[in-house]
C-alpha cells in the first residue's frame, strides 16, 4: 500500500473524528474530540488497508 493513500485516509478520519463533538454542542479542543480524533485516525488506517489490500 502506498504511504501517501494510507496518510490521506488518516487524515481524513482523525479530522471527521475531531469534529463530531461539535455536532452535540462540544468543544473542538475538549477531551472527547481527542478520543474520536484517535479513533478516527485508526479508523482510517482500517479502510486503507481495507480498500487497497
Amino acid at each position: 500500500m502506498d504511504r501517501r493513500v494510507m496518510w490521506l485516509f488518516v487524515l481524513v478520519g482523525s479530522t471527521i473524528g475531531g469534529l463530531v463533538p461539535e455536532a452535540w454542542g462540544g468543544s473542538a479542543f475538549g477531551l472527547a474530540s481527542l478520543a474520536l480524533g484517535c479513533l478516527g485516525g485508526l479508523a482510517g488506517i482500517w479502510a486503507a488497508f481495507r480498500l487497497t489490500g
